[in-house]
């Protein structure tokens, strides 16, 4: 290769290497996947700018985190579902989910436009499909949230977190705050056990599967949301004298509820119009929460509301992908 071809060439790929550096510096994203960009800082992928990139389905797919019986859940979401559709004017299919795996790779492919995602998920679905979330449950007085607990037979001789060395402990997804990475980083920092070193650590699919299987001895202990728990009983799923708990954690947020964020922006306000607008009085979705005691939507920020989750992320090294 002679000089001048050679200096040619140099010359091209310092050319390239600052087009990417300005490309970079136009599109930041911290730590949203690539395809995304993050220009307001508030840590969500932008809604893009060019029309050609927007998305107006003529039929929304609406999910719910995923739980054991999501046929339960089918006719608790129906009447919101059908209010969605007077705001919207499109119709709505309830997506039936049965892993978070699954919620997050349907947001990812396109196939999901509305959803409600469970409170370890969320960073998940905000960095790798583009969720934008927006709202979450809270009670008539506008607090919110759940808190963490482990739980074992009511027989057991477990009586503190620290009993568990030696022990089997479920947890429900890798991707659940309360079902795996918050009790983690407690048991961790607090007590010193590191999963599969100090004791086995098994995955049963969710809140629901855990807590029953405390429930009839098939786990020696679990880690839950006492929010499902408080709905299970209420709906007599099993007899809360079969479980004792030993450790309540802080008061974490619940899931959140937000959009995918390449929906039409006209498209997205009006979602959003329909869970603020919506009547819970004698709707099914009041039957179901109340037990929990949440009684409205309230706005979020993924920003503030979702910083300690982030927080117990960055302790156990989660990178989201």
């Amino acid at each position: 290769m002679n000089a001048r071809l050679r200096t040619l060439l140099l010359a091209i790929a310092a050319l390239a290497t600052l087009g990417v550096a300005a490309a970079q510096a136009d599109c930041p994203r911290g730590t949203l996947a690539d395809r995304f960009c993050d220009v307001d800082g508030d840590l969500l992928a932008d809604v893009p700018t060019d029309p050609a990139d927007l998305i107006d389905p003529d039929t929304l797919i609406f999910a719910y985190t995923p739980v054991e019986d999501p046929a339960v859940y089918r006719d608790v979401w129906s009447g919101f579902l059908e209010h969605l559709e007077a705001v919207t004017g499109k119709s709505v299919q309830f997506f039936a989910v049965d892993s978070n795996a699954a919620q997050l790779e349907a947001m990812r492919a396109g196939r999901l436009h509305v959803a409600g995602f469970n409170t370890g998920s969320v960073p998940f679905a905000v960095n790798t499909a583009g969720f934008r979330p927006f709202a979450m449950m809270a009670a008539a007085d506008g607090s919110f949230g759940y808190e963490m607990e482990i739980i074992v037979p009511a027989d057991s001789d477990i009586e503190s977190p620290a009993d568990l060395a030696g022990r089997s402990v479920a947890f429900t997804s890798p991707t659940s705050n309360s079902g795996f990475k918050a009790p983690s980083a407690l048991l961790d920092s607090e007590f010193g056990l590191v999963a599969d070193r100090d004791f086995t650590a098994s995955f049963s699919g969710g809140h629901d599967a855990s807590i029953l299987g405390v429930a009839n001895g098939d786990y020696e202990a679990a880690s839950i949301a006492n929010s499902v728990k408080s709905r299970m009983i209420e709906r007599d799923v099993f007899d809360p004298a079969d479980i004792r708990v030993v450790y309540t954690s802080q008061t974490f947020p619940t899931t959140a509820y937000g959009l995918v964020f390449d929906l039409d922006p006209e498209l997205a306000a009006k979602i959003q119009e329909a869970f603020f607008s919506f009547d819970w009085a004698g709707s099914a979705l009041e039957e179901e929460f109340a037990q929990s005691g949440e009684a409205q939507f309230i706005p979020i920020t993924y920003l503030e509301f979702w910083a300690v989750i982030r927080q117990i992320d960055e302790a156990n090294g989660v990178v989201y992908e």
